[in-house]
């Protein structure tokens, strides 16, 4: 049976080989199959009968089956490197689309067994030109495969963007033979494990920069679907241009007089609202709802780490929309001199960072940024939007406002 699209299953750490298949038949476009690692903010692209320098990883190429062609990637999940957490398994094609693929389908095996651990039948693609098939992912010490299915119908260049890598990774460094087909094995004799061939230099990954006239990404397209990501604050003085201050270690004393709160209003797709701020101690929860967590209120300096939030991606289905926010809560009448930048780190995939323009208004809270499930898609978008609150309105109260939370809100103080 396939596997529904965004779902997953636990594989053995065994050497296993990811089949993308399809049925063959007239005009059908030319069709590559690779794999991108990812570990450590690093990107190694694995395909064209490449091999990864580790040996865990090796595009064995395309051969026919049964009228079908296969093309096939050996991941042996015995010999991947330990910093390794995903192996995303992508597909393109040249001079067409994926709806000219009759039949697409992924399938995972245990390569010295033979038997089948996964399925997955890309059944719903049209104009798109490139496609994440799936992934394998380490959790907990256990590898699992997830059935993606995303396309894009601007190819590699889209993909490579969304997981902010050079648009050139997926191109061999140099010119390389087709591989020999390789004839299909029999059904009671599982194909051997290889030599790896010559191993492709790594791509770096890099962040991905939100900007004004680019302010959304998808973190499902880019690769943050799961484990915690970690949302920060960094600033400084611009009176004081002494680097990147973080709110723990601040130097100069104007500095380390601000008090700046990391908050995050968030609504549950069971329509459960709230909010999480140090403001009242309502720290929140990574392991429960919201599955959203201040990890501590720094108010001393005395924090190298400073304040962070962190959101339990495992339960992004359980997110409506998620709104960062900060504020002022003593040492300044508005963010006019700070400069500032707002980062997120998904536990996989590329950091998303965007900075805020200067304030030019007296506010002492501004929406950073908001985080929408949009068809089970996370897509994150840079607001840096400053607010001014009215007369005896609070600054929770007029974030709240501005994006239609509907709350209720009593005074809170810090414990």
């Amino acid at each position: 049976m396939s596997m529904p699209k965004g779902s997953n299953v636990p594989v053995p750490a065994r050497p296993l080989r990811v089949e993308f298949g399809w049925r063959t038949g007239p005009g059908a476009p030319r069709t590559e199959a690779c794999a991108l690692l990812l570990a450590d903010g690093r990107a190694d692209v694995v395909g064209y009968g490449r091999a990864h320098p580790s040996g865990g990883v090796r595009h064995e190429g395309a051969r026919p089956v049964d009228g079908e062609r296969v093309d096939s990637l050996l991941v042996d999940l015995t010999r991947v490197e330990q910093g390794l957490d995903r192996v995303v398994l992508v597909a393109s094609v040249d001079g067409g689309t994926f709806g000219q693929l009759p039949g697409a389908r992924v399938r995972v095996t245990d390569a010295v067994a033979g038997d089948e651990v996964a399925h997955f039948e890309c059944a719903d693609t049209t104009v798109e030109s490139a496609l994440v098939l799936g992934e394998l992912y380490r959790r907990a010490g256990q590898w699992r495969f997830r059935a993606v299915g995303q396309g894009y119908d601007t190819g590699l260049a889209g993909l490579a963007a969304d997981f902010g890598i050079p648009a050139d990774a997926f191109v061999p460094s140099e010119p390389q033979a087709a591989p020999e087909p390789v004839p299909a094995p029999p059904a009671t004799a599982p194909q051997p494990l290889t030599p790896p061939a010559p191993s492709a230099p790594p791509v770096r990954l890099t962040k991905v920069t939100l900007t004004k006239d680019a302010p959304s990404v998808s973190l499902t397209k880019q690769g943050g679907t799961s484990g915690a990501m970690r949302v920060n604050l960094n600033w400084r003085m611009r009176e004081q241009p002494r680097g990147w201050l973080r709110k723990a270690g601040l130097m100069g004393s104007q500095a380390a007089e601000i008090d700046l709160d990391l908050c995050a209003l968030y609504e549950l797709t069971d329509g459960t609202r709230g909010v999480v701020q140090a403001l009242g101690n309502a720290f929140g929860a990574v392991d429960r709802p919201p599955y959203i967590q201040l990890d501590g209120d720094d108010r001393t300096g005395a924090v190298d780490s400073g304040e962070n939030l962190t959101i339990n991606l495992d339960h992004r289905h359980a997110f409506r929309r998620i709104l960062v926010f900060v504020t002022i809560y003593e040492g300044a009448r508005s963010f006019a001199g700070l400069h500032a930048t707002t980062t997120l780190r998904p536990e996989g995939g590329a950091p998303v960072e965007f900075f805020l323009d200067e304030c030019t208004v007296p506010s002492t809270v501004c929406a950073l940024a908001l985080i929408s499930n949009d068809g089970g898609e996370l897509v994150v978008r840079r607001e840096a939007r400053y607010l001014v609150p009215r007369p005896g309105v609070s600054p929770q109260r007029t974030v709240d406002q501005a994006y239609g939370w509907g709350m209720n809100w009593t005074p809170g103080r810090k414990h």
